[in-house]
């Protein structure tokens, strides 16, 4: 949903539903659109899931694919805030039991098998609503919070579908989380920038004496490398930390948690790769090494086929 007339026909979607309605089977195909069209590695993340979860995550998507579109897509702030201030609601009926939307129609009932609490989806919509009002982070600290919000409570959300409801799991899929989101961020440090956004923080800037105005100009000297080669040493443990899960988890997730744990560590060193330059580049996997990935950890996990309760 990259453009305003898919943002625009999603809502005139919303408004016909509360004039005729619309069926569960409607709502979930409408989903399954939504994530496939919008989502590129849909397929192969829809293959690895069981097959009873793979209409579950399509649901999930989708409020999270509709909720980071408000944020990002409407270019005004304002108006986001108050999309996002719908969505909400939306949310809150759908807890009541008084779904109208097509989303809601479909996550329902997936919030219901799961008995999935309403926390994980509002926080995002937290996150989603501090990036209308926040561009600057002053500590290491204040970033990892806008993670627990912004990403977190994805992984906690798969975990929720897989039955998994232990806070150590939970903090091991935080550990994940967090370290695709910081990833994310290193590798967009110039469109964010383009956006208004700085999500390195102050604190760390001023450590490596590299200012804003050097970020502005696109400057990359010792300190950016430095600043750079800091911040990956900082995210790469969360990584590590969270292939702890894999041994936790039956087979199906924990291939995707080896895919997406593994791939933001290959993120990495294509950052190291590129000398630490991602203001005038995005660094991102080829379809080669993203095929190198799955197939080592299909062949882990194949090797260690135990059955986790």
């Amino acid at each position: 949903m990259k453009n305003s007339s898919a943002l625009g026909n999603l809502f005139w979607l919303d408004r016909r539903w509360y004039e005729k309605g619309i069926s569960r089977q409607e709502a979930e195909a409408f989903c399954r659109a939504l994530a496939r069209h919008h989502y590129e590695n849909f397929t192969v993340v829809s293959f690895l899931l069981p097959r009873g979860l793979r209409q579950h995550f399509a649901n999930i998507y989708a409020y999270c694919r509709v909720a980071d579109d408000l944020a990002d897509e409407l270019r005004d702030p304002q108006t986001s805030l108050d999309r996002l201030d719908e969505w909400r609601d939306h949310l809150y009926r759908c807890y009541a039991g008084q779904t109208v939307h097509p989303v809601f129609v479909a996550l329902q009932p997936t919030i219901e098998r799961f008995d999935i609490p309403r926390d994980p989806f509002e926080n995002l919509l937290k996150a989603f609503r501090q990036d209308q009002i926040q561009m600057r982070y002053s500590t290491w600290q204040d970033l990892l919070g806008y993670c627990e919000n912004s990403a977190n409570p994805v992984g906690r959300l798969v975990l929720y579908l897989c039955g998994h409801r232990d806070p150590e799991r939970q903090a091991l899929s935080d550990q994940t989380c967090t370290g695709l989101q910081l990833t994310n961020f290193w590798q967009d440090v110039a469109r964010d920038y383009k956006g208004g956004r700085i999500y390195i923080p102050a604190e760390i800037l001023n450590v490596h004496g590299y200012s804003e105005t050097m970020l502005a100009q696109g400057v990359v000297n010792r300190e950016w490398t430095q600043l750079m080669k800091d911040l990956i040493d900082r995210t790469r443990p969360f990584f590590h930390r969270g292939l702890q899960l894999c041994s936790l988890v039956q087979r199906q997730l924990r291939l995707d948690i080896e895919l997406f744990s593994r791939g933001g560590l290959e993120i990495l060193r294509t950052i190291e790769a590129i000398d630490y330059d991602t203001l005038h580049q995005r660094p991102q996997l080829t379809r080669l090494r993203e095929t190198r990935l799955m197939f080592g950890a299909l062949i882990r996990s194949l090797g260690n086929p135990r059955t986790v309760p």
